[in-house]
């Protein structure tokens, strides 16, 4: 019995040990890990409170935008890029431009893809959408941000092709499936009554294909000058074929011409080309104004409209120069913010030419308008007087 309580007592006495030694290891290596972090940190820096990573996370949701653009060596990724970087304000606001098939198929993402804030279209595509009915109504679900800039029609051939007629029967590159220029060549070959064989290529395959004599044509549309289109040569054997701005093409379509300016290796100096284009839109799904992606969109034009100018200077896009924020786009609604912001901006023009009128009129020596309907009167014959072109 007694030697039984001696290995007993033995054994506790191995256990205490162990867990005596145990817990000095755990102070030593906690001893050494505070060691480390001290010669770590800078000196004389104080670590503050760990991060609040869910107040991070729902901030950095709440003011990110899904942009959907178009191809990589499209305009419209262009214009994505520009302003992700113009407006990106770390997790303030941020942009994500994704590139996607195009202008058509930007609507469907806008209309019923979840996560999608904006895009960017061209203005004949809600034509398009309204004769075939795929999309049911759009007239109340879209509303447009701004209009861009004109995109022209480019329709390139070799320089046996004199003429749109020729292209019947033949293979025409109507670009990639769900773009822009898939839908404006349907329009433009349906409206004028040319049978043509539709293949669906990117630009660098088409223009492959077209030196080779695979393909009789292929269309683009783009901002001129086009990037694609630019290293194009007529002593190589290109051409560029006038589009006209038939009867059937002018509900969606605008008039335009591309110069020796725009293309000084394709046209002759001296030379134009008739052709036609639709405008390049900045649009959203138009959310209820209470709503939390409504906020979203709204944040995002604020920005726009109050760096629009930082947008305008090098190396951002050019045809940002040409752009207009007030510029209307008809059969389209507008961004209900966009909508105020633009008419707040009225107001302050119209009551800063109201004070130069009020100044003007108090140096003004003989009769003064007594009335406040003269006064009407001739600040409106002033405002007149204002939006006349100087003559020299």
């Amino acid at each position: 019995m007694g030697g039984r309580l001696r290995l007993r007592s033995a054994a506790r006495c191995i256990v205490a040990a162990v867990l005596c030694g145990l817990i000095v290891l755990s102070n030593l290596i906690l001893d050494r890990t505070a060691q480390a972090e001290q010669a770590v940190a800078p000196k004389g820096s104080n670590l503050g409170p760990r991060p609040d990573l869910r107040a991070m996370a729902e901030r950095m949701n709440a003011n990110t935008l899904t942009l959907v653009t178009g191809n990589p060596s499209f305009i419209f990724t262009a214009y994505g890029n520009d302003l992700a970087a113009v407006l990106n304000d770390g997790d303030e606001l941020r942009i994500l431009p994704v590139t996607s098939q195009g202008a058509v198929q930007n609507v469907r993402d806008v209309r019923f893809l979840r996560g999608i804030d904006l895009g960017f279209t061209i203005s004949n595509v809600r034509g398009y959408y309204r004769r075939t009915g795929e999309l049911g109504d759009l007239e109340d679900k879209l509303v447009y941000i701004m209009k861009i800039s004109n995109d022209e029609v480019h329709l390139v051939t070799r320089s046996y092709v004199t003429s749109l007629q020729q292209l019947r029967g033949r293979k025409v590159n109507f670009n990639s499936k769900g773009s822009g220029t898939q839908m404006t060549a349907r329009d433009i070959f349906t409206g004028l009554n040319i049978d043509v064989e539709e293949v669906n290529l990117g630009p660098a395959d088409a223009f492959a294909q077209l030196a080779n004599g695979e393909i009789a044509a292929t269309v683009l549309t783009s901002g001129k000058p086009a990037a694609a289109i630019a290293p194009l040569k007529a002593s190589e054997g290109y051409r560029l074929l006038p589009v006209p701005y038939a009867k059937p093409l002018r509900d969606d379509y605008l008039p335009s011409t591309l110069t020796h300016e725009d293309y000084p290796d394709l046209i002759a100096k001296g030379e134009t080309v008739d052709t036609i284009a639709a405008s390049s839109v900045l649009f959203a799904y138009n959310w209820p104004k209470n709503s939390d992606r409504y906020r979203r969109v709204d944040k995002f034009v604020k920005a726009l409209f109050a760096k629009f100018t930082e947008l305008q200077k090098p190396p951002r896009n050019p045809n940002w120069r040409e752009a207009n924020l007030a510029a209307t786009l008809p059969g389209w609604k507008r961004f209900e913010g966009a909508e105020e912001l633009l008419a707040s901006y009225r107001e302050q023009t119209v009551a800063g030419m109201r004070e130069q009128f009020d100044q003007f009129i108090a140096r003004r020596s003989g009769k003064l308008p007594t009335s406040e309907q003269e006064r009407n009167q001739l600040f409106n014959d002033f405002q007149r007087w204002r939006q006349q072109p100087v003559t020299r």
